[in-house]
């Protein structure tokens, strides 16, 4: 009984953490080479973006935000081809979008510069945040809330991650079936096309050779 609590109080601590992990990438840009990523969004949904660019300081033998660096941020819708995020921004900062359709959506980053031969070394660190537009934060700037309120809270935007995401998944099997069906639809019209199709040739091909056959006084 003893470890069969103790394995349940293991899990509901494991489950409290896990909520609180952020997704956070890191990668390096050479020069002005650009990093895109692809992200699968539901329809309407808020996306936060909270990155930060370092490069290498010799002097300080240590990475550093260069108040002078510009980054370049792009977010583009892939199916419908629109452009959701455009524009150049400090080194460290956030953008915030809103995916209009369910589908992928590209992410790219880099550096703006204005030389063809700059080869710098950037860090680049990256949070993605997704969120529900329609979900009422306003409780949020109330009046403080226990430790233990604040990861259930967290794990039940976790919850609702998950819903979306289902969501999202019926809606492209959805999308799925429907092709399916018109593809079978024209294969079955297709067929029955060929059919007629044929019946017309054997009904020409008897005809004519009746006709031969009569001409020769065969019949």
């Amino acid at each position: 009984m003893f470890a069969t609590r103790w394995l349940a109080s293991a899990l509901m601590v494991a489950i409290v953490l896990l909520a609180q992990v952020s997704d956070a990438l890191y990668f390096y840009l050479e020069g002005s080479e650009k990093k895109c990523f692809l992200e699968e969004l539901p329809q309407e949904t808020l996306v936060t973006g909270i990155y930060k660019a370092e490069q290498f300081s010799a002097v300080q033998n240590q990475w550093i935000v260069n108040p002078e660096v510009r980054i370049q941020i792009t977010v583009e819708e892939v199916a419908q081809e629109h452009i959701l995020v455009n524009r150049q921004d400090q080194p460290s900062g956030r953008f915030m979008f809103t995916s209009v359709d369910a589908g992928d959506h590209s992410i790219c980053l880099s550096v703006a510069s204005t030389s063809w031969f700059d080869s710098t070394k950037t860090r680049m660190t990256l949070e993605m945040d997704f969120d529900d537009p329609t979900v009422d934060h306003e409780h949020e700037h109330g009046e403080a809330l226990s430790d233990m309120a604040r990861r259930i809270h967290d794990l039940n935007e976790r919850v609702q991650d998950i819903r979306r995401e289902q969501s999202a998944q019926r809606e492209r099997e959805a999308e799925y079936r429907d092709h399916s069906e018109l593809i079978n639809s024209r294969v079955v019209w297709w067929t029955l096309l060929q059919l007629i199709v044929l019946g017309g040739i054997c009904a020409w091909q008897l005809n004519h050779y009746k006709q031969f056959f009569v001409a020769k006084k065969l019949v």
